[in-house]
């Protein structure tokens, strides 16, 4: 399914869903941050999705990286929580979503674990922080890893 972000858009179709979710800003004993290439949009994002019946955010922030990148972490702070009612997800099936994201800090739990895409993705790497100013990403995944490289932790956004 395609998803297109509009922030600050008045152009934005109107949101009809909203939906919690959880992010997770990985990042290894080298600094190195993990990041996916959405098969959605083609954009690299941080792991995360929405949050499951049952399951706590921050659970949602494992198991979605899990999903995602093939990789387990363990959950070691909160970066912060997003939902900006100006910041809509338009999907090809008419679901227009509003952002409520919960984005937490994570770090991989000792074990030897290899990256893999899933359905959801077509490239999973670490990259040096300052390798990230480059990829296309939409903005609000970029403000939240600008959030985790200069030390901000907003309780709202």
């Amino acid at each position: 399914m395609a998803r297109r972000d509009y922030e600050d858009d008045p152009n934005a179709p109107a949101a009809n869903s909203l939906v919690p979710a959880a992010s997770a800003v990985v990042v290894d004993q080298a600094g190195r941050i993990l990041l996916q290439r959405r098969r959605d949009n083609g954009m690299w994002a941080l792991p995360g999705g929405a949050m499951n019946i049952g399951e706590s955010l921050a659970d949602c922030a494992v198991r979605e990286t899990k999903e995602e990148t093939g990789l387990d972490v363990e959950v070691t702070g909160i970066i912060g929580t997003y939902s900006n009612p100006r910041h809509v997800f338009a999907y090809d099936d008419g679901e227009v979503r509003q952002e409520f994201s919960v984005c937490f800090l994570a770090q991989p739990v000792p074990a030897a674990q290899e990256l893999a895409v899933s359905h959801e993705s077509t490239d999973v790497r670490w990259f040096a922080p300052q390798e990230v100013d480059n990829l296309p990403m939409v903005s609000g995944i970029r403000k939240r890893i600008d959030d985790w490289r200069h030390g901000r932790t907003p309780a709202i956004r």
